[in-house]
C-alpha cells in the first residue's frame, strides 16, 4: 500500500477529490476488456500535462509503477496494473480544443470518445475515418496508443495515418511536442510515429493533432454470401481491383453468423461465410460505383443477399460491431486475437482456423477486415477448457506466422501477447525496442510488464 506521505504528495498535485484508494475504485480500474484483473494501489485523475509531469517525477523518485488508462476497452491487457502502483485515468482530458476547417485538422485531448469526435467534426463538414468497433466508448488516446483500425481501413488507413502531432509527457516528467499542422515534415527523427502504437510504454499523450478529410455525402452497403469458402480469393481479388476503392470489405464466418443470424434484417441463405461491403463518397459517385459493383458481382461466385442505403446500412453495421459480445453464446470465456496475413493467403488462414476448431473441439471463429488481411480470431471456452484454449491460441499464432503474417494488426501486444513477441521479432530487433524503452523510461515506471516478457 502507498504511504500516507506519498498520497498527500499526490493530493497536492491533483487535489484531494482526484485521487482514490477506495476498494470500489481500485476494483473498477483493475481490468480492461480482457477481464484479467490486478488491483492498483491508487487511482489518480489529473487534468493538465503539468500535473502528469509532477506525478511522473514522484513515481520515478519512489520507483512507483504507473499505468495510463482511457476507456479500458483494450483487448490485450494494456491497461491492467499488473505491478500495482498507480492507474492514471485520462477521463478529465475530454475536450476538443480546436477544429481548424481551413487546414482540416483538429486538436483533441486523449479522453475524447472517438464517436463524439466524429460527430463534432461532421457538423463542420469534416470526417475522421478511423472506426474501431469500440468507437462509441473507446477514446482517441487509446486509439493512438494501440494504432486502432476498423472496417474503413481498406480505403482510408488506420489511426497512424491521421496523427500529425502530439503533446507527450515522457516517463521522466519532461513535456515535449512532436509534429506540426504541415502535411510534410522531415525535421529530425519521426518521434510522432514512434509514440503511435507504443501502448502507453514510452509516454503519456495529453494533446493529439489529427488530420481530417471532407465528409462523404452518402454511403451504400452490399451483403454477399459465399456458398463455398474456396471462392474467397477470387472474390476478394476482384473487389480490390475496382477502380473506385471500396470503403470496407468485411468477412464473417459460419460460427459468427450463427450468433447474429436472428438480428439480421434479411433471411440468411445457406452460406459458408458472409461479406459486407461499403462504398462512400458523393451521391453521384456512390450511385455509379454501386452500379459497377453490382455488374461485377454478376460474374462472381457469390449470392447478393442485400443492398442498402444509409438507414438500413447503419443497422447492418451496428450488427457487425456487435459480433464480439454476441459470440459469448458459444462460451463463457474468450481468447481474442487480431492476426493479419497477406491478403493472398486469407483463405489458407480461414481454413487453418477451421482445422484448429476441429483439432481442439472448441468454437474457434473469425471475422474481420479482410480488405487489409486482418482477421479477428476468437477462441471461446468454459472454465474447464482453459488448457485446450491455450493450446488453440498457440496454434492460431503459429498458423498466422507460418503464412507470413503478424500476431497483431490493431489490438496491440500488451500483456496477453507478450510471450509471442520473440516468435515474430528477431532478437536484434527485439533488443533495439527494449533499448528504446530504457532510454525513454530508465526506471521502468510507465506500464511495466507490457509488450516485452521481463526477465526474472
Amino acid at each position: 500500500m502507498l504511504s500516507q506521505k506519498l498520497i498527500r504528495q499526490l493530493q497536492k498535485i491533483v487535489g484531494k477529490p482526484f485521487i482514490s484508494t477506495k476498494p470500489e475504485d481500485l476494483f473498477v480500474y483493475s481490468y480492461d476488456a480482457t477481464q484479467i484483473r490486478c488491483l492498483p494501489e491508487a487511482v489518480i485523475f489529473p487534468e493538465t500535462a503539468f500535473q502528469i509531469s509532477q506525478i511522473l517525477k514522484i513515481c520515478n523518485l519512489y520507483h512507483l509503477p504507473l499505468v495510463v488508462r482511457g476507456a479500458g476497452s483494450g483487448m490485450s491487457g494494456g491497461a491492467i496494473p499488473i505491478k500495482g502502483g498507480l492507474v492514471l485515468v485520462m477521463s478529465r482530458f475530454n475536450r476538443i480544443l480546436e477544429i481548424d476547417k481551413e487546414n482540416m485538422t483538429v486538436w483533441v485531448e486523449p479522453g475524447v470518445v472517438t464517436a463524439e469526435l466524429q460527430r463534432k467534426v461532421a457538423e463542420k463538414g469534416l470526417f475522421y475515418p478511423p472506426d474501431p468497433a469500440s468507437l462509441k466508448f473507446s477514446t482517441i488516446g487509446g486509439n493512438v496508443a494501440e494504432c486502432a483500425g476498423g472496417p474503413r481501413a481498406v480505403k482510408y488507413g488506420v489511426t497512424k495515418d491521421y496523427v500529425l502531432g502530439l503533446e507527450v509527457v515522457l516517463p521522466t516528467g519532461e513535456i515535449i511536442h512532436t509534429g506540426k499542422k504541415t502535411i510534410k515534415r522531415v525535421t529530425g527523427y519521426d518521434l510522432t510515429s514512434l509514440f503511435i502504437g507504443s501502448e502507453g510504454t514510452l509516454g503519456i499523450f495529453t494533446k493529439i493533432l489529427l488530420r481530417l478529410l471532407p465528409l462523404p455525402e452518402t454511403k451504400a452497403t452490399c451483403v454477399l454470401g459465399l456458398s463455398e469458402l474456396k471462392a474467397l480469393p477470387t472474390v476478394l481479388n476482384s473487389l480490390l481491383r475496382l477502380q473506385e476503392p471500396l470503403t470496407a470489405i468485411e468477412f464473417i464466418d459460419d460460427l459468427c453468423l450463427s450468433c447474429i443470424a436472428p438480428k439480421l434484417p434479411f433471411k440468411l441463405p445457406r452460406v459458408e461465410g458472409l461479406l459486407i461491403l461499403q462504398i462512400d463518397g458523393s451521391i453521384e459517385g456512390v450511385a455509379v460505383a454501386h452500379t459497377k459493383l453490382l455488374q461485377l458481382l454478376k460474374g462472381l461466385p457469390v449470392v447478393v443477399i442485400s443492398t442498402a442505403l444509409k438507414e438500413e446500412a447503419d443497422r447492418l453495421w451496428e450488427i457487425r460491431r456487435a459480433i464480439s459480445p454476441a459470440v459469448f453464446q458459444l462460451g463463457s470465456k474468450k481468447s481474442s486475437h487480431d492476426i493479419v496475413v497477406p491478403r493472398a493467403r486469407l483463405l489458407e488462414m480461414v481454413l487453418k482456423i477451421k482445422e484448429i476448431r476441429r483439432e481442439f473441439d472448441l468454437p474457434v471463429l473469425c471475422f474481420g477486415h479482410i480488405g487489409d488481411g486482418n482477421l479477428h480470431v476468437n477462441i471461446m471456452y468454459n472454465d474447464n477448457q482453459e488448457e485446450r484454449a491455450q493450446m488453440a491460441t498457440e496454434a492460431v499464432i503459429k498458423a498466422a506466422l507460418s503464412l507470413e503474417g503478424t500476431i497483431s494488426g490493431e489490438h496491440g501486444i500488451g500483456l496477453t501477447k507478450a510471450r509471442f513477441m520473440p516468435w515474430e521479432i528477431e532478437p536484434a530487433a527485439l533488443k533495439a525496442m527494449q533499448n528504446l524503452k530504457r532510454v525513454f523510461d530508465p526506471n521502468n515506471i510507465l506500464n511495466p510488464g507490457k509488450i516485452f516478457v521481463e526477465s526474472k
